[in-house]
């Protein structure tokens, strides 16, 4: 007696063909290759017939949509992929969002192939041609290749037209715990030379030093441009209901006090989040040994003078008398204070 074959099994041959089909146009939203599908057993005649029919339709001479319908971000993306002839993957601010980034969507689909590669190009697409295409920093998202989230933050960072939003965007991509600074450092050494690169090293310096948010960063900046001791950044404290709040800055002061720096950007003047602001600053319980103080974003750019001004009232003690010893901050790390409330 002869063994059962697969076909015997399921039913036909056709059967099997038409639910290999089925689970690669599912992965691929509708999208293949006239090379898969051969492989598949479809032939050329196969995809005419479908195509006469009105159930597929030809999007090139080498790729089949089967179905008749509007394509969305998904398929032109894997018309994309598949369109290239050798490496290709989704980058840049596209691949971010792939790999979670909220808050930093730009129009297009942005995808990289190698430096001279002729890819199809659908409608809605944009293709950077990379001198350094390393196929060892392309990841699988979904099915498709996307680059690495580190990868993708210095592309976007060094596409961008502002130098400001290119530092933004890196610590966002640290804020919203998607890398680390170390790894992107590490990333933007293996690019090479990249615009906005010198800025980028010394703003991932501030970042790793606890500024997630670009507002904190120029913050940071300011207070080392003017020689003011550095801040403690996204420092924890309890607060009256006994939960966890990061603090934007904090300085022990040599009196003893602490100075509490909140810099608030456009987002905080929402009624609700201003709202919010207002309860977590009540929950805090600060004492008269605090000091707290809000600053606006916009302040940092604008008026730089100004907030310095504001922080050296506070952080450079006014001269001794003659013959008092002089107060001096303590040094960084455990010297500024590095202890919890």
């Amino acid at each position: 007696m002869r063994a059962p074959t697969i076909e015997t099994v399921t039913g036909s041959r056709r059967a099997l063909q038409d639910a290999a089909l089925a689970a690669l146009v599912l992965r691929q939203h509708g999208v293949a290759s006239r090379e898969q599908l051969r492989r598949l057993g479809y032939r050329r005649g196969h995809v005419a017939e479908h195509v006469a029919a009105g159930r597929w339709r030809l999007v090139c001479h080498d790729l089949v949509v089967a179905h008749t319908g509007p394509l969305d971000d998904d398929a032109t993306l894997w018309l994309a992929v598949l369109g290239a002839p050798g490496d290709v993957a989704v980058g840049s601010w596209t691949g971010l969002a792939r790999h979670g980034l909220v808050g930093w969507e730009r129009p297009g689909l942005h995808v990289v192939v190698p430096r001279g590669a002729k890819p199809f190009r659908p409608p809605g697409v944009v293709v950077h041609e990379s001198r350094r295409f390393a196929p060892e920093d392309v990841v699988r998202r979904d099915g498709l290749p996307v680059f690495r989230v580190e990868r993708c933050a210095v592309d976007a960072a060094a596409w961008q037209a502002s130098a400001r939003t290119a530092v933004g965007l890196l610590a966002a991509t640290v804020q919203q715990g998607l890398t680390t600074p170390d790894r992107l450092a590490e990333q933007l050494d293996h690019v090479g030379r990249v615009r906005f690169r010198t800025l980028m090293q010394r703003s991932l310096a501030d970042i790793a030093g606890g500024a997630d948010a670009l507002s904190e960063i120029d913050l940071a900046r300011l207070c080392r441009d003017a020689h003011l001791p550095a801040p403690l950044q996204q420092e924890r404290r309890r607060d009256a209901r006994g939960r966890w709040r990061y603090l934007d800055a904090v300085w022990h002061l040599p009196d003893g006090r602490r100075l509490v720096v909140e810099v608030d950007g456009v987002g905080h003047m929402e009624a609700a989040r201003w709202y919010a602001d207002l309860m977590r600053d009540a929950e805090l319980l600060p004492d008269e040994r605090t000091v707290r103080l809000r600053i606006p974003a916009a302040a940092l750019r604008a008026e730089p003078e100004r907030v310095r001004a504001v922080l050296e009232h506070y952080l450079r003690p006014s001269p001794a008398p003659a013959g008092t010893p002089a107060r001096t901050f303590v040094s960084t790390g455990a010297r500024y204070g590095l202890r919890s409330y």
